[in-house]
């Protein structure tokens, strides 16, 4: 399994507009960071997980030409936001897109992108292929998938599990029963926004501390806040198993 951390960022990417801290203004490569997606390659699929703002360029990056199924976590615009630029995809794979959400998803998914499901079959539009999903295993394009769902404040988010490797973006909760489904993964992806407590994310010393619960091989924090500090800072505060991800970082497994 091969995992490219497309995005690493907050819902407003770093550097912020207008913001002059040090952390946006930073030279290091690392503290530039695009919305948060994860591509993940297993099996022979590309997988990507949420396709926000940045979704395009963090294609063009990667130099990604070929992509099976796109899942979704939750429907909050820093992860969405970039489906339309499947179209690339369609017309290079001559098909639909595999979309995986859950009927909630689903339904803003049709509100964003209205024009795609009006009937009008608009030349150029996107195709996709929603399948829904729940709370239970399922395959995505013959791949087993293992959802793990938790809380961000009020609003239910799928994290994913594939093989052993877990993802987990934007939560402030998980419950025991789902945590179940975490361990014994080598690696753990986890949002850890900022030092200071926040109504919807994991601070850097709660996923520090579900990092230990959780035991995994290795822990990567995504979904970082420019009130985090620098990258190269924070990481000599972390263990050997704990690393901030950044934009761009491959790991193989």
């Amino acid at each position: 399994m091969k995992i490219t951390f497309l995005g690493t960022g907050t819902s407003q990417g770093i550097p912020l507009i207008g913001c002059q801290c040090v952390v946006c203004k930073s030279i290091d490569s690392r503290d530039k960071r695009t919305r948060t997606s994860v591509m993940i390659e297993v099996g022979g699929k590309n997988f990507v997980i949420d396709s926000g703002p940045d979704f395009r360029q963090q294609m063009l990056r990667e130099d990604v030409r070929l992509l099976d199924a796109l899942l979704f976590t939750h429907e909050h615009k820093d992860h969405i936001a970039g489906l339309d630029d499947v179209r690339a995809f369609n017309f290079i794979q001559k098909k639909a897109m595999p979309v995986y959400a859950t009927e909630r998803v689903q339904n803003a998914i049709k509100r964003e992108f209205a024009y795609i499901f009006d009937g009008t079959n608009y030349p150029g539009i996107p195709k996709i292929d929603l399948h829904n999903i729940i709370n239970e295993p399922f395959e995505a394009e013959g791949i087993p998938v293992m959802p793990i769902e938790v809380s961000h404040h009020m609003l239910p988010v799928l994290g994913f599990r594939i093989g052993k490797f877990s993802y987990i973006t934007d939560a402030n909760y998980i419950s025991e029963k789902e945590k179940e489904k975490i361990f014994g993964s080598d690696v753990l992806v986890l949002n850890a926004l900022r030092r200071e407590e926040h109504i919807s994310h994991f601070t850097l010393t709660q996923a520090l501390q579900l990092i230990d619960e959780l035991k995994p091989k290795k822990a990567f924090l995504i979904h970082i806040s420019h009130q985090m500090g620098l990258h190269a800072e924070v990481e000599k505060e972390l263990s050997e198993n704990v690393s901030i991800a950044y934009d761009g970082l491959k790991v193989t497994f």
